[in-house]
């Protein structure tokens, strides 16, 4: 079982920046990728951006050149972040860190609880 829990989520003006965190514990050992979703009002959950276990990133176009994701040495402070950068109206959404696991075999799932961005003009 892999337990996640975002922080850094607010209130900014457009153009302003949040740091966002996403804490592991549990067995985190044989996580794959750790990936970073949004969902806003109305509208269906997307990926923003994502890290695999050998560092490569993955993000959405809308968010090139402005967010990045990064963690802390491998697994072992066991904290992936995305830092958001020119910050638009339109990232306000409730963003959910996201883990991918095999283990045994068995591949999973894993959610956190969200984090409220609310990105006023």
């Amino acid at each position: 079982q892999v337990r996640l829990v975002e922080s850094g989520g607010g209130l900014v003006q457009a153009g302003g920046y949040l740091r966002l965190s996403c804490a592991a514990s549990g067995i985190i050992s044989n996580i794959n990728t750790v990936g970073w979703y949004r969902q806003a009002p109305g509208k269906q959950r997307e990926l923003v951006a994502s890290i695999t276990r050998d560092g490569s990133t993955n993000y959405a176009d809308s968010v090139k050149g402005r967010f990045t994701i990064s963690r802390d040495n491998v697994w072992a402070k066991n904290t992936v972040y995305l830092q958001m950068n020119s910050l638009k109206p339109e990232d306000t959404a409730v963003y959910y860190c996201n883990a991918d696991q095999t283990l045994g075999g068995i591949r999973r799932n894993y959610w956190g609880q969200g984090t409220q961005v609310t990105v006023s003009l």
